[in-house]
């Protein structure tokens, strides 16, 4: 075991384990492997079973990529609208959210690319970073600035909103609902297994991961502070069948029970790791987006 505080000239690989539980997630050949790097900042990874690939966002370079076993990197979109956050809905379609135009889209089956919506009560969205699905449709989404602070990651502008929001967008309505506006700056989110909860990092001054109560109608009953992570902020985050929380933090993946404990980490060599998705056929397989490059780590636990 390491300390929790990592130097940037101190950038290490393997595993940290805090409980026995993580040993069991891990299993007995987990190893981390690197598939492709040379990126400026990997995001958004989505993984479509329908085709065994992953889709992720590069984006300074304003583009999206494609990685498969079978068949590598290629270009799956350039000049991507500054893609972030992805996500595979219900249908097989790819939902994006799009700091250029500010909005979140969705690719058909056939290529063609849908806006789904780009404003709340006529104002502009900031720039929608991550997003998921709920089991009825809906998308669920924050909103912080990232896209409209500089030119680097979308374009420079003034917030239209002036916060920065967790958002709700009902799909048999078409209306987009503000679920949220307790974040400093928003950033990933996931549900429960029931749905009961939905855990949504904050990456700004208070670098935590809070966890909202949601009742039948999936809104807000009560919220709280889940885990605080450190070094670094949380960003993007998924859970597995057993209702833990994997986080990307500065050193790489962050492995919470359902009681907000650290139970042991995957330590990225990269300076930042930034999100990460389930994927693979057993649906075991953990993709992780680190700064330059694109990891997976086979693990013994199903991802939801």
């Amino acid at each position: 075991m390491v300390s929790n505080f990592r130097k940037h000239d101190e950038i290490i690989s393997g595993f940290e384990i805090y409980n026995d539980t993580f040993k069991n997630i891990l299993g007995s050949n987990a190893k981390l492997i690197k598939h492709a790097s040379g990126f400026e900042w990997t995001e958004g990874p989505a993984y479509f079973q329908n085709g065994d690939y992953l889709i992720f966002s590069d984006i300074p370079n304003n583009r999206m990529i494609k990685w498969s076993d079978a068949d590598g990197v290629s270009l799956f979109r350039e000049s991507a609208d500054f893609s972030n956050g992805n996500f595979v809905d219900s249908k097989g379609r790819l939902i994006t959210c799009q700091h250029g135009t500010r909005n979140i889209t969705r690719t058909e089956i056939d290529g063609t690319i849908t806006n789904i919506t780009d404003n709340y009560k006529g104002k502009k969205l900031n720039s929608p970073n991550d997003l998921v699905e709920n089991s009825k449709g809906d998308i669920f989404f924050t909103d912080p600035p990232y896209g409209i602070l500089s030119d680097h990651e979308g374009y420079k502008s003034e917030s239209e909103l002036g916060k920065n929001y967790v958002f709700r967008f009902r799909t048999d309505k078409n209306v987009l609902e503000i679920l949220s506006d307790e974040f400093d700056k928003p950033n990933g989110l996931c549900f429960s297994p029931d749905e009961k909860y939905l855990y949504v990092a904050d990456s700004g001054d208070p670098g935590d991961i809070k966890c909202l109560e949601l009742n039948d109608d999936y809104q807000v009953i009560s919220s709280r502070i889940f885990a605080v992570i450190r070094p670094g902020v949380p960003d993007g985050l998924r859970v597995d069948i057993n209702g833990n929380i994997f986080t990307s933090a500065w050193d790489g993946i962050q492995v919470l029970n359902p009681s907000g404990d650290l139970i042991g980490k995957i330590l990225v060599p990269e300076d930042r790791t930034a999100n990460c998705c389930w994927g693979g056929r057993s649906k075991n397989r953990l993709y992780i987006t680190a700064d330059k490059s694109i990891y997976s780590i086979i693990l013994n636990t199903i991802g939801i």
